[in-house]
């Protein structure tokens, strides 16, 4: 029999889900640190990948969930109303500012948030076409993959039901991108991709995986404009930078813009699986038993929820990281006077991506040193 982790997970759990760059066992974790199998102590930048918002064994998330699993209030939100998951709705909904009457919808991450949006939408619009950007990655299920611009995903997208808009990069293309991509996106609505067949626009804030791309000032809110002016609906997917991250509770407050439907994901669990969309009640209430799943707005992960949104609210944790995250960028742009292969420092509070080339003059990527780097 095997006896490492390492071993033991190769002989029983399936690649379909892994993505290891590099072998980590982990046996523990607290605040920001993990415990590796072998005694080292690690400190996570990547909070999980961002799913740990608190990071590890936060008391607020440890006494919600226990409280919540000694006296469970049932165990889904299908057939019965459990207390917990219409208070994470409540306070969701508080979170933003007034508008149309929304509504919440609850899963267990950020692809399904994105899912139960894709087949809203289609449903309730009766459009079949939708935009979004090159490089953006909303989610490993089916309606998730077919609005994802992710090259890994390709191979699931309907081609002609899905423009896809470069995402202004000005570290690569100069500070004029933004003003290319908006005209590029108006004349396809004229064109040859009708905007009266386009039920939305997903956009992502700061795209992440498509390289942590921070948009130009004002963009996303003239990019707004023009979904609006077509009666295109614009989906905020606030999964990978939202709660607080960018130093602002939601991402899009930065850009000035108020999104018809926002989803969340990752960090709204503090680990657990949790996801939500919130968006207007005549989309999310378009019909019933349309997209659901049984544990969904379960109590447990329902109180993780509240016990995040409390704390981030409590301790003022976007203001934080807008401080903290300064302060990091300020030292990584220290790094870069001393090392070309440091191209570019971009992000918003902790969101921050460094972005490294071979050459500062042609910024040829620096692939291999990147995959070392990881």
């Amino acid at each position: 029999m095997p006896t490492s982790l390492e071993s033991r997970d190769a002989q029983s759990i399936a690649a379909l889900q892994k993505l290891r760059f590099f072998p980590l066992a982990i046996v523990a974790g607290e605040g920001s640190y993990l415990v590796a199998e072998d005694g080292r102590r690690l400190l996570d930048l990547s909070a999980g990948w961002g799913a740990a918002s608190l990071g590890y064994g936060h008391p607020a998330i440890v006494e919600a969930v226990r409280s919540a699993a000694a006296s469970m209030a049932g165990a889904t939100i299908l057939s019965a109303i459990p207390e917990p998951a219409v208070r994470l709705a409540e306070a969701l909904l508080e979170t933003l500012p007034p508008g149309p009457a929304r509504k919440v919808w609850l899963g267990h991450s950020g692809s399904d948030a994105n899912e139960a949006v894709v087949r809203a939408l289609r449903a309730a619009t009766g459009k079949h076409r939708f935009v979004a950007f090159a490089g953006a990655y909303h989610g490993n299920s089916i309606g998730a993959m077919t609005v994802s611009g992710h090259p890994a995903l390709k191979g699931e997208r309907a081609e002609d039901a899905l423009l896809l808009l470069p995402y202004p990069n000005p570290y690569r293309d100069g500070p004029g991108t933004g003003e290319a991509v908006l005209a590029q996106f108006e004349q396809k609505l004229a064109a040859d991709f009708p905007a009266r067949e386009v039920a939305a626009l997903f956009l992502e804030p700061i795209q992440s995986d498509g390289g942590l791309l921070v948009p130009p000032s004002g963009f996303l809110k003239r990019l707004a404009g023009i979904c609006h002016t077509h009666g295109i609906l614009v989906v905020c997917d606030e999964v990978k930078v939202g709660l607080g991250r960018s130093g602002h509770f939601h991402c899009f407050q930065a850009e000035d813009f108020i999104p018809d439907i926002v989803t969340f994901g990752k960090g709204l669990g503090g680990g657990l699986p949790l996801s939500a969309a919130v968006g207007p009640a005549s989309i999310l209430d378009h019909a019933t038993a349309f997209v659901m799943q049984t544990t969904q707005g379960n109590p447990v992960c329902s109180a993780a929820g509240l016990a995040v949104l409390h704390t981030i609210r409590e301790h003022h944790l976007d203001r934080h990281a807008a401080a903290v995250g300064a302060y990091f960028a300020d030292r990584l742009k220290g790094l870069a006077n001393r090392h070309p292969l440091i191209g570019d420092v971009r992000g918003r509070g902790l969101a921050i991506g460094v972005e490294l080339v071979r050459d500062r003059v042609t910024k040829e990527p620096a692939k291999q040193e990147t995959a070392l780097a990881v």
